[in-house]
C-alpha cells in the first residue's frame, strides 16, 4: 500500500460523535508482570495480585521474562516487515480465499457498514499444526517459516504458563482454563503493516473492537506507537516496551471468570511519517467446547452473568455483523 496524497473514501472513518483519530491520548497505566516469577511459582503471590488487578481492570498486561531474548523478538519484527516489503504480485500468492481468513490480505471486512482498515495483513493458523495451511506461508524471506515455528512453540508454553497464572490468581486449580479451552485449542497469527497515512485525522490501521479469542498476545513495534484501548469512554495509548508481550483478555475468558476480567475495546490509529507494524497471535479455545463461567466464581453475590456458548468466533461474527458488541449479547438478561 503506497502512501498516496488523498485518501479513498472507503478508508475515512466519520464518527458522528466528532471523535478525534489523533494520538493525543494519556499513556495506559498497565503493569508489568514478570513471568519468569510466575514460571518458578516461588513468591509468585504479588505477581498473581497484579495480574489479576491488571485484567480486572485494563484487560492486558505487559509480559516480560517470557522466554524469548529481545534479538529473537528483533528478528520476528523483521521478518514481518520483509514479506510486506515484497513486491505485490509475490504477497498475492498467499492471497485468502473467500470465506477464509487465513492468506494475504491488503483490508480485513467483516461487516458491510465498515470502513476499511490502512493496513496490510497476512493471517495464517500456527497451531494445532494439522490446520496449518503451510502453502500460505511465505517462503521469502527464507527464513520465515522456520522462526514462526520457533515463535508458536515459545507462545504455546508461555500461554500455558499465563492461562495457570490466570486461574490461580482467581484461587481456582491452575487448569482450569486449560481444561476448559481443549487440548487442541487454536492459535492464529495475524502479520500487520500500517503505512504511512496522508490523513491520519480520518483513517484507521484497525477499527475499535474488542478480540473473541480467550487471550491475545502482541507483539509490538519496537519504536512507533498506534495500539489504543477504550476505558471509561477515554482512549488511552499502549507504550511499548521493546522487550514484551502485550497480553490482552478476549472475549471468552471474560465469560470463564464471569466478568472478573475484562476485554477492553481497542483500535489501531495511524500516522504520516512512519510504518508500524505488529504481529497478533490469538488463542482461541476448542470450537466445540462450552465456554461458560467457572462454578466456583458464582455465587449469591456475584450470579452467573454469561450465557454458555459454543463455537465463539462464529457467535462473535453474527453480532460484529449486526453492529453488536459480541460480549453484550453474551449475557444472561435480567
Amino acid at each position: 500500500m503506497e502512501l498516496q496524497s488523498e485518501v479513498p473514501e472507503k478508508y475515512i472513518k466519520k464518527d458522528r460523535n466528532g471523535e478525534p483519530l489523533d494520538d493525543h491520548f494519556p499513556v495506559m497505566e498497565i503493569p508489568v508482570i514478570d513471568l519468569g516469577v510466575l514460571w518458578t511459582s516461588s513468591n509468585s503471590r504479588d505477581e498473581l495480585e497484579k495480574l489479576r488487578s491488571a485484567l480486572g481492570s485494563w484487560g492486558c498486561f505487559q509480559a516480560i521474562n517470557h522466554g524469548m531474548t529481545p534479538e529473537f523478538l528483533d528478528k520476528m519484527r523483521e521478518v514481518t516487515k520483509e514479506f510486506f516489503e515484497l513486491p505485490m504480485e509475490q504477497k498475492q500468492k498467499y492471497s485468502k480465499e473467500n470465506n477464509d481468513f487465513q492468506g494475504y490480505s491488503n483490508f480485513l471486512v467483516l461487516s458491510e457498514q465498515q470502513k476499511l482498515g490502512w493496513s496490510e495483513n497476512l493471517y495464517l493458523a500456527i497451531k494445532p499444526e494439522d490446520q496449518c495451511k503451510l502453502e500460505l506461508w511465505p517462503e521469502k524471506p527464507e527464513v520465515f517459516r522456520s522462526i514462526l515455528h520457533e515463535y508458536s512453540i515459545k507462545l504455546q508454553l508461555i500461554t500455558e504458563v499465563v492461562f495457570k497464572a490466570m486461574a490461580s490468581s482467581l484461587n481456582l486449580g491452575d487448569d482450569h482454563f486449560l481444561d476448559q479451552y481443549g487440548e487442541r485449542a487454536k492459535m492464529s497469527a495475524k502479520f500487520n503493516i500500517y503505512p504511512p497515512c496522508p490523513r491520519p485525522d480520518m483513517v484507521l490501521g484497525m477499527n475499535p473492537h474488542a478480540d473473541g479469542s480467550a487471550i491475545t498476545l502482541i507483539l509490538q513495534d519496537k519504536s512507533t506507537e498506534g495500539l489504543q484501548f477504550l476505558k471509561d469512554n477515554q482512549w488511552f495509548r499502549a507504550p511499548v516496551i521493546p522487550e514484551a508481550l502485550l497480553i490482552n483478555v478476549g472475549d471468552q475468558a471474560v465469560i470463564s471468570s464471569n466478568g472478573i476480567f475484562k476485554s477492553l475495546v481497542h483500535r489501531v490509529v495511524t500516522n504520516s511519517k512512519k510504518e508500524r507494524m505488529s504481529l497478533v497471535v490469538f488463542y482461541i479455545p476448542e470450537l466445540d467446547k462450552e465456554i461458560e463461567p467457572f462454578e466456583e466464581l458464582v455465587d449469591e453475590s456475584r450470579p452467573k452473568l454469561y450465557k454458555k456458548v459454543k463455537n465463539y468466533p462464529e457467535f462473535y461474527l453474527r453480532h460484529y455483523q449486526l453492529g453488536k458488541r459480541p460480549i453484550e449479547a453474551a449475557r444472561i438478561e435480567t
